[in-house]
């Protein structure tokens, strides 16, 4: 032990045992997952994130070591660590330069958000040297002038490679492609269900999942495209969801911007979904997709109606023949109305 501590205070690290582990020192080779929670401090005592407080819950941190995390110190101090062990780290400021943008996306898987909302499409250390701001004051400061950290950690568990699932952001690109259908299907189960909350995280953890591959492409490109097009069907089911729990600014912010998205033939086709598919999802046990809002008068990029078609259902009024317009009648089926604040959603069944 004394001999680990020297190596680390070599690489300006100081370690402080606040309480001791059980069992024998894990060789924690690549594909380990450790599960710790952290609390990150200024030399001052200022506490920046305390993941036993952060957000709306308590969620430890997982890692899995070898994946090439982007704050590399903690994998460094982790593996000197014993089960249920806990300790204080001060490290100096050359391991700490990119805890701001890590902190960023911490912070924003908390509350729900994508972890990399409010982050440029470039490396780590071209980030640090811009004057983007990251959305947080300490954070700003902290990233305009690096300094040490003190992080405790208290290490809850470790996993050996092989006896775990791995979560999406842990997978390579080519097993996140093959899980997509996979977690989609898990969707549309928890769904019928009736576990509207877990098949949200289910469609959540899919669109995240498309949105990290298609950040790697050229937009507008084919692959770009087609990436794009496996994320709509996630995104409106993520929206029924929402719908049902009452997120209903979310789902409208949402689906107003895949309808500008669309145009003429191809939003007729996303609003109508056609009878094939619509069949298959009704089987399956799929959610609704968002349909059109009225009551309050169009919204940007959506449909108004207030008829009834044959099967009791709102469909879109028939337009001039303008773009973007419906000519017929579109037959709904097991359509679900909510109301808010005057404002009529109505849902189909979705993919």
């Amino acid at each position: 032990m004394e001999e680990e501590a020297r190596r680390l205070l070599e690489e300006g690290i100081s370690k402080k045992l606040l309480s001791p582990g059980k069992g024998q020192l894990s060789t924690f080779p690549d594909g380990t997952k450790v599960v710790f929670h952290y609390r990150t401090s200024l030399c001052d005592g200022t506490v920046l994130d305390d993941s036993k407080s952060m957000g709306c819950c308590s969620k430890p941190m997982e890692l899995i070591l070898g994946k090439k995390f982007k704050l590399a110190v903690w994998e460094r101090v982790l593996v000197t660590m014993r089960q249920g062990e806990m300790a204080d780290f001060t490290c100096d400021t050359k391991h700490t330069a990119l805890y701001p943008l890590v902190s960023q996306s911490l912070r924003n898987i908390s509350v729900g958000k994508d972890p990399l909302e409010g982050q440029r499409h470039c490396c780590g250390i071209a980030q640090i040297h811009s004057h983007h701001s990251l959305g947080h004051k300490d954070l700003d400061q902290l990233q305009a002038t690096p300094q040490p950290l003190i992080f405790t950690i208290h290490l809850l568990e470790v996993l050996p490679p092989g006896s775990f699932q791995l979560d999406v952001w842990a997978m390579t690109d080519e097993e996140k492609l093959a899980f997509v259908p996979h977690i989609h299907e898990e969707g549309n189960a928890l769904f019928k269900q009736g576990r509207i909350k877990e098949a949200t995280e289910k469609y959540y953890n899919g669109i995240a999942c498309l949105k990290n591959l298609q950040m790697k492409e050229q937009p507008g490109d084919e692959a770009w495209i087609k990436l794009d097009h496996m994320i709509t069907p996630l995104l409106l089911n993520y929206c029924q969801c929402q719908l049902l729990q009452g997120q209903y600014y979310e789902v409208i912010e949402h689906c107003s911007s895949l309808t500008f998205k669309y145009e003429g033939k191809q939003r007729e086709g996303l609003l109508q979904a056609s009878q094939g598919p619509r069949r298959g999802v009704e089987r399956d046990g799929g959610p609704g997709r968002l349909w059109q809002s009225v009551g309050a008068g169009p919204l940007p990029g959506t449909f108004r109606g207030q008829g009834a078609a044959r099967h009791g259902g709102p469909y879109p009024q028939q337009g001039e023949g303008g773009k973007g317009s419906l000519q017929r009648p579109v037959q709904l089926r097991h359509a679900t109305t909510h109301r808010h604040h005057g404002l009529t959603l109505h849902t189909l069944p979705c993919l």
